[in-house]
Formats: structure tokens, sequence, C-alpha cells
């Protein structure tokens, strides 16, 4: 297989500053497949604009480890149109040029940390053959189980003063903020979230402190005016592919939900390809660019996410993570070898820190699949669905219970071969290769996908018999089956559910 790297991954690979500390993954993966590296001659080209004659000497040395492309395709008119539409400078056409070998069949698919690229490929319907990073490293470790890079990742809380802070993890923030170990060592008995590897060192961390109507912000522009907030004071996520950076997105949502916070706001640099990416990360679910902080470091953009002002017309994601109490209600079964490895518990359990055994992309992610083949294909945007687990045998009277609340994203039901319906689910359902083959042959009725997020995890769960006594349900659902309001509310009621983040 051929991919194409756009010049904006050779950078990241090839310069004396480590900017994305995933890029050895990703070489270490397109070695580990055998999968040819390739560059376009534009590229070339891009890189010898560097006003730095050394560093273009330097470049060039180091291209000559790649496969330039010896040929060029011809501009195909559907790419051109598309493209034509898009391109506002140079760059934006040199990089179309990428995107036709990818549309032409010159490459297997391309690899680029561009938002705009990935907009052109979705327009054009190669949106599958065009990668981030991070969606790279995602579907390669969903392909191959059996070559994980890591075999377990934990999420704990820990204080401070337990980590080390010379962990090269923290490199970067020293690299930003010149007073980071003080602010360090001051917080040793404050908690902090942390991800580690089988060698124990970081991966991912967070911090978060609740910041109340008292709290001043002069060095914030535009004006935050007064509010209880929490404030994610660090995040950084270094290893993706195991989709860390949604599992703590979870957990960011979750304190703002249980301590009553009614705005989320955090400060990005923009230096790095990796804090372009965060903020990428946070305009996808639902946070805004507020302004600018004005350190002695130089400017942080200012992201808010507000809780007060939720709009239904927007997507699931965005508003995220309530959900619209008018949309229409679904139970739907989950059988229990599937259920733990789909829909993980909620990694906040009051003041114990929590272990999860978390090496698959389907566990950490937020945005899920679920495979059904079931005759309600009618679910929508913004449709609650409520996870039954099953039970392990028998009738379940007892040990058949509802967990979880989700919320549907869309529902893709017009798959015309297996392949494609093996891209739409590889990454983030549960299931095997294998088992994938075996929904799309079934004889009575083909598959369909509903994308969801996982949203709430009930705290009281309710089996089959206490469902049937609150008149919830009659029998055991088969598919997905709709409920009435006001059955919904009995299940909130009866499992102690937090019911502020259902707008009605």
């Amino acid at each position: 297989m051929r991919a194409l790297l756009d010049t904006n991954i050779i950078i990241h690979r090839e310069s004396h500053k480590v900017s994305n500390e995933d890029i050895g993954h990703l070489f270490n993966w397109l070695d580990k497949l055998r999968i040819d590296k390739c560059i376009h001659p534009q590229t070339q080209y891009e890189l010898s604009k560097f006003k730095n004659e050394q560093v273009v000497n330097t470049m060039n040395i180091k291209l000559d480890s790649y496969n330039c492309l010896k040929t060029i395709a011809p501009m195909h008119h559907i790419v051109g149109n598309v493209c034509q539409q898009l391109d506002n400078n140079p760059n934006d056409v040199i990089d179309s040029e990428l995107i036709n070998e990818v549309y032409q069949g010159r490459v297997d698919f391309l690899i680029t940390e561009d938002r705009k690229m990935h907009r052109k490929a979705s327009e054009l319907g190669v949106k599958d053959k065009v990668f981030t990073i991070d969606s790279f490293l995602e579907k390669v470790i969903a392909e191959n189980p059996q070559q994980p890079d890591y075999n377990v990742l934990s999420v704990r809380k820990e204080y401070f003063g337990n980590i080390n802070l010379s962990d090269a993890f923290f490199d970067s923030f020293r690299k930003d903020y010149a007073e980071f170990e003080q602010w360090f060592n001051k917080k040793s008995d404050d908690f902090a979230y942390v991800c580690r590897s089988e060698t124990n060192s970081i991966l991912a961390f967070l911090y978060l402190k609740i910041e109340d109507e008292g709290e001043s912000y002069p060095d914030i522009q535009p004006y935050l005016a007064p509010n209880r907030r929490l404030k994610v004071g660090t995040f950084k996520v270094s290893l993706n592919g195991y989709k860390l950076g949604e599992r703590f997105l979870k957990i960011i949502f979750d304190n703002a939900t249980l301590f009553k916070t009614n705005e989320i706001y955090l400060t990005i640099f923009n230096n790095t390809v990796d804090q372009e990416r965060l903020s990428l990360l946070m305009e996808d679910w639902g946070f805004y660019k507020h302004g600018i902080k004005t350190t002695p470091n130089g400017n942080e953009f200012v992201y808010v996410k507000n809780f007060l002002n939720i709009n239904f017309q927007d997507s699931p994601k965005q508003n995220y993570p309530f959900l619209n109490g008018r949309c229409r209600k679904f139970l739907c079964p989950i059988y229990p070898q599937y259920h733990t490895e789909l829909l993980p518990d909620s990694i906040l359990n009051n003041e114990t820190p929590a272990d999860f055994v978390d090496n698959k992309p389907s566990r950490n992610a937020l945005a899920k699949v679920y495979i059904s083949r079931g005759m309600e294909r009618s679910l929508r945007a913004g449709d609650i669905i409520i996870f039954y687990r099953t039970a392990d045998g028998g009738p379940g009277y007892y040990t058949s219970v509802v967990t979880t609340l989700a919320v549907v994203e869309n529902v893709v039901d017009n798959f015309t071969n297996f392949e494609e319906f093996k891209k739409a689910c590889r990454k983030r359902s549960v299931f095997t290769d294998e088992d994938l083959l075996t929904h799309w042959n079934y004889k009575r009725s083909k598959p369909f996908i509903i994308n969801f997020l996982y949203a709430y995890s009930l705290p009281v769960r309710p089996n089959l018999k206490a469902l049937k006594e609150n008149n919830v349900i009659e029998n055991a659902p088969r598919g997905f089956e709709e409920i009435s309001d006001e059955a919904f509310k009995t299940i909130l009621r009866i499992s102690n559910a937090d019911q502020s983040t259902i707008i009605n």
C-alpha cells in the first residue's frame, strides 16, 4: 500500500523540534505494516520556500528517505470543480493536487492535519481515504489488535505530589510556561487525572478547577462575566489512536455536571500541531473561541462551552452532554459480552481512584457505533437510547437491567457492500471483522448502524421485574422499542438519575 504524506506531516517528522509526539507512533505503524511512505513533488517545492537555507538543505537530505511520486495524475474535472470553490490561495491549490492523487487511485490514502483537505475529501466522497494522525492510529490499532502499542491503558485520579514532574511528557509545558514547575509543586495536594503506559510513562494528563462568581479575569479579552465555571487548567494527550482525548472530555463534562457549573473554559496556545488538534477537538464538542488571554509567554486562545445556552438545532455533539427531553426515546437490548466493552461505566466514582483497562478505541470513544438488524430503523439525530443489558442466561427477570443513556448522532442504512459496512463499523464498535461478516451475511435482513454518543450511566439499574412493575414495558425489548415520555421519566426516577442534563 502507498500512503501520501502531506507537507505538514513531513515537517512534524523531520523538524529539529518535535511538535507532535504522536508522529513517532505514526511512522512506527507505517513501517510495521510495510506501507510505502510517499511525498508529492509539490511537498519538495513547499519545503524549498523556507527562509532558513540550512533548514532547507537538511530537509532535502531527509527527503531521500521518502518515495517522491514519479508521475502526477492530471487534475480530474470533478476534483477541479469541487476544489475551485474552496481554494483561496496557492497552498490550497497544492493541497488539491494531493487530494487528486487519492481521488484518482494513484495512492491508497493520504495523511494530513489540514482540516480543509478533510472537507474536500468529504465532498469528493473519499473521506475514508484521508486521515489525520489520530484517525489513522485509531484505524490501525483497531484493525491490528494483535500488535497494540500498549496492552493496558488506565485513567487514575492522583495527587500532584505523587506524579513524576521530570517525566518527558511535561517538557512542552515547561517550554510554554516558565513558571510551570513552581506551579506544579504548589499543587502537590491537589488531584489530577493521569493515564500511564505499562512502563509508567505519562500518556495523558488533566487538571480541573472550580471557579465561582468572585473569580477575576483581567488578562482575558473580551471580558468574562461573573459565573460559576469549570476551568480546564492543564489538558494534554500525547498518545492518540485510543481516543483518550474523548475519554478525558467525558471526565471534563462529568465534573461540570457534578459541580453544577454554568460554563467550561480553557486556554490554548497555537504553537504546535498538538495544540491545534486540541482546539479542533474542543470545537467539535461545542466549545467556541471566546477571545484572547495575554500572558508573559504569549497570547493564548480562550475556548468556552456555555451550559446555559443550549440549541437543539445544533448537532448532538455540539450540545453534549445535554439531551433533548422532547425527542423520542427507545429501549435497546445489548448482549452482556458487548455491554461493558461498548459502554464503560463513568470513571468518576466518588473519591476512589478509578482504574480502567481500556486499550481499545471503542471503549474510550464517546462517539460509538451500534449495529442492528431490527425492524425499527426510523431513529434520527437527537433521539434518546436507553441501553438494556440482557441476562447472561435464562429469562433475566432479575438480572436484565437498564444501564445507560445515549443520544443518536445519525443512522446509516444504505450500505451496498461489506467493505463499506466494515469501514463504517470497525473503529468504534466492539466487533471483529469476523463478527461483522456474520452480521453482513445474515439472511433475514441486512444490518444498519446507529452512530451514537455515550451520555450517562444510571446510578441504580432497574431490572426487568422493576420495569414491569412500574409499567415501563410489558416484555423484554427486542430491537429498538420506543417508549413513552412517562415511561422514560419513570426509568429516570427509579434509577435515581441526575436529570440536570435532560432539557425539556
